[in-house]
């Protein structure tokens, strides 16, 4: 097998005729600026090209159902391996897909349940067992000799010393039943006991038709003592007796011992005690997308319906059917055990004492059950529950279910290629996620990361460099080599920050000064133990802890819900609390969250920011435009009039693909320009607005510089960072990190004054180190201003910087959701003994 990759002229986007030759089975880390070409050589280029030779090598008909790829512009790539993409895009937002179930656990689960569960009645919780008739028999036998031994005696005066065998005929209904009492004794059978009482059939029976009756059928009698030794002829015996009571007894039997205990054995699952019967256990009763294992009334959504998120009233957000809940293994039912953190299943899974039968009957379940649980448990997802929903899930989250799942097909040779897996993780965790990278390549994959984490590039086997800028700036190799031979390459930015010649410096001064507050009192939703927390506004505060420590819960559910609803008028659902103290110090609370700007091809930075609607009045305005008499709209590609009809104005058109993801291909009339020829002869200072909109935000801020309206909101993306980023670059294209900084500079154009709360989670999503120094930049001038911000990170070089750290944990899931420790970075690095302390003494030394 050929022991490298070799990528030939990859001119995909922004790469500059990029060649480059990288080796198999090793761990390989993209890095560089943000925009600087990484993901389109890693995905658009590598994972593109190896998915399209796939596709390829398939039959012609299985290529008809799933449409031809476009080849990327690469000249070549020699030695490529099956591709697969680990992205961060989250998971389909289905209310119906769980953590459970995208990693294939929950069909497991119903295996497992479905093969060893104990069921119970449902109506007096009593156990319920399923017997062939060679096992009862074997029952009834043992307890009557068990008897024998203890001396048994008859109960009543008078009794037979007797194991009787009755088949249940009537259990609590109305009717008077003399015919089917008659045709019993025309059967040949004698006695029959009626409301506890033994009658003979000899005579005639009258029941009360308005009384509830039970009724047995006595099959037979046999004497206690010839189940003593040897009992072959009693055995044999009370084999036809069982027989008989469970053809007569619609498959149940009743022993009764002289002692009077009482017995009731089903060859279904009945309950002995009221008789409840029980349907058929099978994989499928668990199910919430089968109508035989779903809640009847939600069919399975635990909701009301789709659009709500009201609990369903019968199964109060359960899901299944009422019985499928009273079976149990370790005393736990399916929805119990799906409901716990992955860590506290792997620990029940670890815990379950099962007797030999179930263990042989489970032993191949139970292995892929606790290899998927170890699995998330190495990628750091011990605080997520099981039944957590899909769309709920962060990126980083989603993609490291999904390398979960990959690891669990132990496939050997592939190409992996993942999108900053660390998201989202604490430093605590990096080192589980990157022994699973490592587990992943020593059994013969070749990982391909594309990063900016520290722990990571130097776990990296070979680093590869982007740059030496952003968008028309970069696109090249600055810098590449097995780690750490590669760190002699001074001129990488990358290894700079690496080897300490570059930093983000710590504030010489912490602000002190204001002694406004906001507190949090009693906040206990999720895994929040009832704490007050105190945020000091006017200040850079970092909430900090290791995953699922509860600081998005206390940060985003309880603090901008509850202010955002009394300040900004809007009805979120707020977390539990008691109070929140302070709201009169802010005037507003801005959250600048990673959800996508848009959802369509149609959304892009331009229209989010607002600048595109100067732009449009500004040719509206144009001589040409006024001659023809366009209006700003002419200009939109969101409306009929100017833009082309036959892309409706998305320079793409979208191809569905059976197996795969939608394709978008670049419309053949238009040629991807999103306007009609006429509207691209108005030009601005001689550029059409599609030149406009294929510009990048940096170009376009000095295109546009003495534009005040337009300039502004510009250079506020230039400060963030985004300076890469076309104008019409469209909303689905952009990763949740730059979504978030678009967000952050529409924001910051506002020219608000003071007392506005920020809100920001992990806002270095993405972010290179110089990134990150400059979006600090812009995050202190806020404070600067008398804004507050609060940050939700894992970064050290942001933890490091702020004014203020409030630390959550000790750890995440159940184990969190405590505050232990607070104060400047100095006290608490120097004071606490916590895992966010270990990490921040080093990042201050």
């Amino acid at each position: 097998m050929q022991e490298n990759i070799v990528i030939r002229g990859a001119r995909e986007h922004n790469l500059q005729n990029v060649s480059l030759t990288l080796p198999r089975n090793k761990m390989i880390v993209f890095t560089g600026l943000s925009g600087s070409g990484k993901s389109s050589l890693a995905f658009d280029t590598i994972f593109a090209e190896g998915q399209r030779r796939y596709i390829e090598s398939l039959s012609a008909y299985a290529r008809q159902f799933l449409g031809q790829l476009n080849k990327p512009d690469v000249d070549d790539i020699e030695g490529l391996s099956p591709a697969i993409c680990i992205d961060q895009k989250a998971h389909s937002a289905n209310p119906r897909s769980t953590v459970a179930t995208i990693t294939e656990l929950y069909d497991y689960l119903r295996v497992l349940y479905a093969r060893i569960g104990r069921p119970f009645c449902p109506n007096c919780d009593k156990p319920i067992r399923k017997l062939t008739a060679e096992e009862m028999v074997d029952l009834i036998m043992a307890e009557a000799r068990e008897k024998l031994a203890a001396g048994a005696k008859p109960k009543k005066k008078g009794a037979d010393n007797e194991v009787a065998i009755m088949a249940p005929l009537v259990r609590g209904r109305k009717g008077e039943y003399h015919q089917m009492l008659y045709d019993f004794y025309n059967s040949g059978f004698a006695w029959v006991r009626v409301n506890g009482r033994v009658r003979s059939l000899r005579n005639r029976l009258v029941l009360d038709r308005n009384l509830r009756h039970s009724i047995e059928l006595v099959v037979d009698r046999l004497p206690l003592v010839g189940f003593g030794a040897g009992g072959k002829e009693a055995q044999a015996r009370l084999a036809e007796a069982v027989e008989a009571a469970l053809k007569n007894g619609e498959g149940l039997v009743l022993a009764v011992y002289p002692d009077g205990e009482e017995h009731l054995l089903s060859s279904q699952f009945s309950c002995p005690v009221c008789g409840f019967s029980f349907p058929e256990i099978e994989p499928r009763l668990f199910s919430f997308n089968s109508p035989y294992g779903a809640c009847p009334t939600c069919h399975g959504l635990g909701v009301k319906d789709f659009f709500s998120t009201d609990k369903c009233e019968d199964c109060q957000g359960k899901r299944l059917r009422h019985e499928s809940l009273f079976v149990r293994v370790g005393g736990k039912n399916i929805v119990e055990f799906t409901g716990q953190d992955i860590g506290a299943a792997a620990a029940f899974v670890d815990g379950l004492k099962l007797n030999e039968r179930d263990s042989e009957i489970s032993e191949a379940v139970m292995k892929e059950i606790r290899g998927r649980l170890k699995f998330l448990l190495n990628v750091g997802l011990h605080y997520i529950t099981l039944d957590r929903t899909a769309g709920t899930l962060s990126g980083g989250e989603a993609q490291r279910i999904r390398l979960a799942s990959q690891i669990g097909s132990k496939l050997v040779g592939a190409l992996y290629v993942l999108d900053e897996p660390t998201i989202g993780l604490h430093q605590r965790d990096n080192e589980l996620l990157l022994n699973t990278l490592k587990n992943l390549r020593d059994i013969g994959n070749t990982i391909v990361v594309v990063e900016h984490d520290e722990d990571t590039i130097l776990a990296a086997d070979h680093l590869v460099d982007f740059g030496p800028g952003a968008g028309k700036q970069g696109g090249r190799i600055v810098a590449q080599g097995p780690v750490p031979d590669v760190f002699d390459q001074a001129d990488s930015l990358t290894v700079q920050y690496l080897t300490g010649k570059r930093r983000v410096s710590v504030p010489a001064v912490r602000r002190t000064k204001s002694r406004d507050r906001l507190k949090i009192v009693g906040a206990a939703e999720n895994n929040l133990k009832n704490i007050d927390v105190e945020i000091p506004l006017r200040r850079f505060v970092c909430v900090t802890g290791v995953s699922g420590s509860g600081k998005s819960t206390l940060i985003n559910e309880i603090l901008h819900n509850s202010l955002s609803n009394k300040l900004n008028g809007t009805s979120h659902p707020i977390g539990r609390h008691k109070a929140i103290l302070g709201a009169e110090y802010i005037d507003r609370v801005v959250m600048v969250d990673q959800s996508p700007i848009g959802r369509t091809p149609r959304s892009n930075p331009a229209t989010y920011t607002g600048a595109f609607a100067h732009i449009r009045d500004l040719f509206a305005s144009t001589e040409e435009a006024r001659l023809r008499g366009y209006r700003p709209g002419r200009f939109s590609f969101n409306v009929p009039g100017g833009r082309c009809e036959n892309c409706e104005g998305n320079g793409t058109i979208g191809i569905e693909m059976h197996f795969l993801p939608t394709v978008y291909v670049t419309c053949d009339v238009c040629r991807g320009r999103r306007f009609d020829r006429e509207t691209l002869e108005v030009k601005f200072r001689g550029k059409s607005i599609h030149d406009v909109l294929t510009m990048t935000v940096a170009e376009a801020d000095e295109f546009f510089a003495d534009i005040p309206f337009v300039h502004d909101k510009l250079s506020v993306l230039n400060q963030v960072g985004l300076g890469y980023l076309e104008l019409g670059q469209s909303a689905t294209t952009l990763s949740g990190g730059e979504a978030q900084r678009v967000k952050l500079a529409f924001e910051l154009s506002k020219r608000a004054g003071g007392r506005t709360l920020y809100l920001l989670d992990e806002p270095t999503t993405g972010l290179h180190f110089e990134d990150i120094r400059r979006l600090l930049q812009v995050l202190q001038a806020l404070v600067e201003k008398g804004n507050s911000v609060v940050v939700i990170e894992h970064n050290l070089d942001v933890i490091k910087t702020a004014d203020y750290l409030i630390d959550l944990g000790p750890e995440g899931g159940d184990g969190g959701g405590r505050v232990v420790a607070e104060g400047t970075p100095e006290e608490v690095a120097k004071y606490a003994d916590t895992h966010t302390a270990r990490y921040l003494k080093r990042a201050l030394a």
